[in-house]
C-alpha cells in the first residue's frame, strides 16, 4: 500500500484571501475565534489586508500557521490519515500540531512569539541560488565568512543566510542563472539568529510535547522519529540551523512513500520536491475545493 506524507508549506506561500473559503465550517471558525483571542488580532481579517502587511513576518507566520492548522484538521475530519509529516520553516509547526505534539493554541503561541523575535531582527541578507554549481557553491561557503546555506530545498533551488557582505560576496563569487535577494528583515536559519533562538527557548521550554502520533522528519534532521523530547529539542535548533528539504524529500522516498500532499495556500512544495523524486504523486489541498469528500 502506497504511504503517505502530508507536508506544510512556510513563509513565502502566504497568499491574500487564503482561509475565507472556510469560514462556513463551525470548526473553521471556531480556531479563527482562539486564534484571535490569542494573537489579539484577526487572522481573517489580516488574510483580506494587502499584500505588504500579510508578508510582513510578523503576521504571515501565525496567519499561515493557522491555515494550515485547520486544513489538516479538515483532512483528517474526512478520514484522511498521513503515514508521515514534514514541514518548510515555520510549516514545521504545523506538521507537529498535525501529528498532535501539542495544542492549536500552544502551537499557536510558539508561532507568535518566534514572528515577533524573527520581525525584529535585522542586519542579515538571505538570497536565493537558482541554477548553480554545488561544489563549487559548498567551496564558496567555507571560504567566506559569515554565510551558511539556510535552505537546501532542491538541488537547483538553495537560499544562503548571512551578513550583507558576505551574501553579496557568494553571489558574485558564484556563477547561477538566477540570484534572488529575498525580502526578510533578518538573516534567519543562520548563527545571525543566536540572541533570537536564546529568547524562544524560554517559552519553548514551557509547552508540554507529546510523543508524535505519526513519524515527523524535522527541517535540521531529515530522520524520521515520533520521540517527543528529540521533536522539541530539533525544534530549538531550527532557528539557526538549516532547513534541509532536499534531505526530507529524499527520505520520504527511502521510506518507501510514494504520495505527497501539501496542505497549505500555493504550491511551493511540490514543485520543489517534483525535481527531488519525479516517481511522487504529488498533490494539493490548498482550499475547501481541494479537500476530499
Amino acid at each position: 500500500m502506497t504511504k503517505t506524507a502530508w507536508v506544510f508549506p512556510g513563509q513565502g506561500s502566504q497568499a491574500v484571501g487564503m482561509g475565507m473559503d472556510l469560514l462556513d465550517i463551525p470548526e473553521a471558525k471556531e480556531k479563527f475565534g482562539q486564534a484571535e483571542a490569542i494573537l489579539d488580532w484577526s487572522v481573517l481579517e489580516l488574510c483580506q489586508a494587502e499584500e505588504e502587511k500579510l508578508s510582513r513576518t510578523l503576521y504571515t507566520q501565525p496567519s499561515l500557521y493557522v491555515v494550515e492548522s485547520i486544513l489538516a484538521d479538515l483532512m483528517e475530519q474526512r478520514g484522511q490519515q498521513p503515514d508521515y509529516v514534514a514541514g518548510h520553516s515555520l510549516g514545521e509547526y504545523a506538521a507537529l500540531y498535525a501529528a498532535k505534539v501539542f495544542s492549536f493554541e500552544d502551537g499557536l503561541r510558539l508561532i507568535q512569539r518566534r514572528a515577533e523575535l524573527m520581525d525584529s531582527a535585522s542586519g542579515g541578507l538571505m538570497a536565493a541560488l537558482l541554477g548553480f554549481d554545488r561544489e563549487q557553491l559548498e567551496q564558496q561557503i567555507q571560504q567566506t565568512p559569515d554565510v551558511v546555506l539556510a535552505n537546501d530545498n532542491n538541488a537547483g533551488q538553495v537560499v544562503i543566510s548571512g551578513s550583507p557582505t558576505a551574501v553579496e560576496t557568494i553571489i558574485n563569487q558564484v556563477k547561477c542563472k538566477r540570484a534572488v535577494k529575498l525580502n526578510v528583515s533578518g538573516a534567519f536559519h543562520s548563527p545571525f539568529m543566536a540572541a533570537a533562538a536564546q529568547e524562544f527557548q524560554a517559552i519553548l521550554d514551557g509547552v508540554n510535547f507529546a510523543s508524535a502520533q505519526v513519524p515527523v522528519l524535522s527541517n535540521v534532521d531529515p530522520t524520521p522519529t515520533t520521540d517527543a523530547t528529540v521533536l522539541k529539542q530539533r525544534l530549538s535548533q531550527q532557528m539557526t540551523g538549516p532547513v534541509r528539504w532536499r534531505e526530507i524529500t529524499l527520505e520520504l522516498a527511502n521510506q518507501s512513500v510514494g504520495r505527497v500532499v501539501e496542505i497549505g495556500p500555493g504550491k511551493v512544495l511540490t514543485g520543489i520536491m517534483k525535481r527531488t523524486c519525479p516517481d511522487l504523486v504529488l498533490q494539493n489541498v490548498g482550499t475547501l475545493a481541494d479537500l476530499p469528500d
